[in-house]
């Protein structure tokens, strides 16, 4: 009989098939993983000679027409003086180990396989089974002890496999399926646009050969479905595992999820999962993730496993509606549903954090997935600053001073711990002197110890809280909770950072409003976005705006061995009426800009159509749109605001209808949500005015910046300053022209665009424009 093989870890296994209780509400340790090693390397320093540690063991199951090939690594094997061998099984816990624990039924799970492994393979009658427990953060430990017969070990084998074995069957139906549909799917149009084959082509190879891809594909290419349909084909031929499409913002994170509706209407049966945020996925309306009771995490992994075997048996895209509909039914966490639901995916689509931040990646996924994964990375201008975001960290210090004298007698070991913190800080507004400021090139070398210190105490007094009945009805208790666990997450962060700190950062402190602020400064992501990203099989970094080339590939950190494409707009110069209004924008000058900015957008708006303008600033956008306004009244305008919720966003562009019948002008802010990522096609946009070059605010962080790349040979002002400004310059211009039939007019609105070093820097097909006068 032919078996389909199901290969899978002993840990996957057992937790599918013997996992229960409910989600643990609130505080979780961010340092369980480290301590749960510490626990294991604790207990094997004992182990005598002749005892083994970390031993891998492989059987394989038949159970109907699978056959399951299952695999990992016991904790211990020790010998007794009589031969006789124990499996022993490490687990490491928040609390003080009971001597009146029984064990959880899915930790001896875990250690009763390998026991069995190791009875089949040597022909045991008996061998023993030992569970230890050790606690986080001491040495207090624990063991329990069962010896087992290895026919009662094979019975509970087949009763594992057989747990398991519904799910598999269901995997093995829908990945025949899912092969058959891969292969006989087609381009989802009649035509590839022009440059559209050559892009996709790019693609395909880079994937096939685990290469990354650098690619400049400018405006209406069709950059989703460039990527997304090779990457699909590479998934069918087996020269790819999994996928995951990373956007930085909502709206391209649909424009994915269109374009596998698009294929899965042309027959692709794939399953495709977009990940919200936990905020926004939560169904709870007085806020996520209390400490208090929740329907939806109680007993939640009681019913996880038949929420996903009814959501991948029926679904194939899983958006956020689809999966809290199956939240619902089931009576799971929305948030935690769709994480254990990627695991299962083979199209991820979510933020550039779940792959390349520290804090929040996808932990679970193994080694050996992520070697056959591929990372579509759309917008990836994007990356650099969110790079810079990710692997920088900060603290203040009004936050230790408050606990310090909330925990002084609360918690005196806490309360000196933060006293400590705060002592520092003390002494670094004095370091920082009359300049109020301080620079340096090596964080403070006493800090990691004071902040591990008060990383321990405030851990547990963290667990203490969220096991207290008194937090979630008691206000002063929730919100001293919130306060403790906001700063923990900080220092976190600082003592991860610690562990990348290199010649790429620098050490700044500012005293601001009494405040005294430090940061460890990431200037320069490249590295850390390398290091992150290598473990991948391919990744595709593309966008409308990856110019110059040679900055993003050495920003994002690309090697010799990359590949570079750059791709021309597949639309004809004569649909843009691009023209420069050389007026300064400077800020000296914006008050003098003032008239002639307003006179030209009633130029502009002249004709009937929908026209929008993008400023630099909240403050010149309002000083323009009040003169504007004023003088010209009859106009309609609308006004982008600060915070928008998204149905004020969703409003804010309905309100560009193609059949407007009169002009309608949308002020909005340069690099914000709607100058990227934004697609207003046909008489839904007629017109754009760009006004400055987009330079970042000038401040500490950018002439840091500056001055770092202009040290390593760059020219600095240009990394720093020019090319992010003229990124946001051609994503806000970029929302003019959509497709074919579109055309329009561009207004640059500044005298730096009439400068080679500006000038350059713009799209070709915008480089032929006429001066207003």
């Amino acid at each position: 009989m032919e078996h389909t093989e199901i290969t899978l870890s002993v840990r996957a296994l057992v937790e599918f098939a013997y996992s229960s209780g409910s989600l643990e509400p609130g505080f979780r340790s961010g340092t369980a993983m480290a301590e749960g090693t510490r626990s294991h390397q604790l207990i094997q320093k004992q182990y005598k000679e002749g005892d083994r540690k970390e031993v891998y063991l492989k059987t394989g199951i038949a159970y109907g027409e699978l056959l399951f090939q299952i695999d990992g690594r016991c904790d211990g094997l020790l010998t007794a003086e009589d031969g006789s061998l124990t499996v022993e099984e490490i687990k490491s816990m928040a609390g003080i180990p009971d001597p009146a624990l029984e064990g959880k039924e899915v930790h001896w799970a875990q250690a009763y396989m390998y026991a069995y492994m190791l009875a089949t393979d040597l022909e045991l009658p008996y061998i023993q089974v030992k569970l230890t427990y050790v606690q986080r953060g001491s040495e207090a430990q624990y063991s329990l002890y069962r010896e087992m017969s290895r026919e009662a070990l094979t019975a509970f084998a087949l009763e594992t496999v057989s747990r398991y074995a519904p799910y598999a069957e269901m995997m093995v139906r829908y990945k025949a399926k899912r092969g058959e549909s891969i292969t006989n799917l087609s381009f989802p149009f009649s035509a590839y646009r022009p440059g559209q084959r050559h892009f996709a082509a790019a693609v395909y190879t880079s994937i096939a050969e685990g290469a990354n891809l650098f690619a400049q594909a400018p405006t209406g290419i069709g950059k989703t479905m460039s990527t997304l349909f090779p990457a699909v084909k590479a998934l069918g031929e087996g020269k790819a595992a999994g996928i995951f499409y990373l956007t930085a913002k909502t709206v391209t994170r649909i424009a994915a999820q269109e374009a596998a509706t698009m294929l899965n209407r042309r027959g692709l049966h794939l399953h495709v999962i977009a990940l919200t945020a936990k905020e926004k996925a939560c169904f709870r309306e007085e806020g996520i993730c209390g400490t208090d009771s929740c329907a939806y995490a109680e007993g939640y992994y009681d019913r996880i496993n038949g929420a996903l075997i009814d959501m991948l048996e029926h679904e194939t895209l899983m958006t956020r509606e689809t999966i809290a509909g199956y939240a619902r039914k089931h009576q799971v966490c929305p948030f935690e549903f769709s994480l254990d639901a990627a695991y299962a995916c083979d199209v991820v689509i979510c933020d550039y954090n779940y792959i390349y931040d520290p804090r929040i990646s996808l932990k679970r996924m193994s080694e050996e997935r992520k070697k056959n994964t591929v990372l579509l990375v759309d917008e990836a201008h994007n990356l650099v600053d969110r790079g810079r975001e990710m692997y920088s960290a900060s603290l203040t210090k009004a936050p230790f001073l408050a606990l310090s004298r909330t925990y002084k007698t609360a918690n005196p070991r806490l309360g000196t711990a933060a006293k400590a913190v705060n002592a520092f800080f003390i002494a670094l507004r004095k370091i920082c002197g009359d300049k109020g400021a301080g620079e340096w090139a090596a964080y403070p070398e006493e800090l990691p110890e004071l902040l591990e210190n008060f990383a321990a105490e405030a851990e547990l007094e963290l667990e203490l809280l969220n096991s207290s009945s008194l937090v979630g009805s008691v206000q002063a208790e929730e919100d001293r909770a919130d306060s403790l666990l906001d700063t923990y997450y900080a220092v976190q962060g600082m003592l991860r950072t610690f562990k990348t700190y290199d010649e790429r950062y620098i050490t700044y402190a500012e005293v601001r409003s009494g405040d005294v602020y430090l940061k460890l400064f990431n200037l320069d992501p490249s590295h850390l976005l390398q290091q992150m990203g290598k473990s991948f099989r391919s990744q595709i970094l593309f966008s409308a705006t990856l110019s110059p080339l040679s900055y993003y590939r050495d920003m994002i950190g690309a090697g010799e061995e990359d590949y570079s494409l750059s791709l021309a707009s597949p639309f004809h110069k004569e649909q843009w009426q691009v023209s420069v209004l050389p007026v300064s924008t400077r800020f000296h000058d914006r008050e003098a800009s003032l008239q002639p900015l307003s006179n030209a957008l009633r130029g502009m708006v002249s004709k009937k159509g929908n026209y929008l303008v993008f400023f630099p600033s909240y403050l010149y956008l309002r000083n323009v749109y009040e003169v504007f306004t004023e003088k010209y009244p009859e106009v309609p305008t609308l006004l982008q605001g600060s915070g928008m919720s998204e149905p004020e966003r969703e409003s804010f562009l309905a309100a560009f209808r193609p059949d407007n019948p009169e002009p309608l002008l949308g002020f909005a802010v340069l690099g914000g949500i709607f100058s990227e990522g934004v697609d207003l096609p046909g008489d839904r946009l007629n017109g754009v005015m760009v006004v400055g070059v987009g330079l970042p605010q000038v401040g500490l962080e950018r002439n840091l910046l500056r001055s770092y790349f202009q040290s390593q040979g760059k020219n600095g002002f240009d990394y720093a300053y020019i090319y992010p400004g003229m990124c946001k310059v051609q994503q806000a211009g970029g929302r003019l022209i959509r497709s074919e039939s579109d055309s329009g007019v561009i207004v640059l609105a500044d005298d730096r665009f009439m400068q080679p070093s500006y000038r350059q820097l713009l799209p070709e097909e915008w480089r032929d424009y006429s001066v207003m006068t």
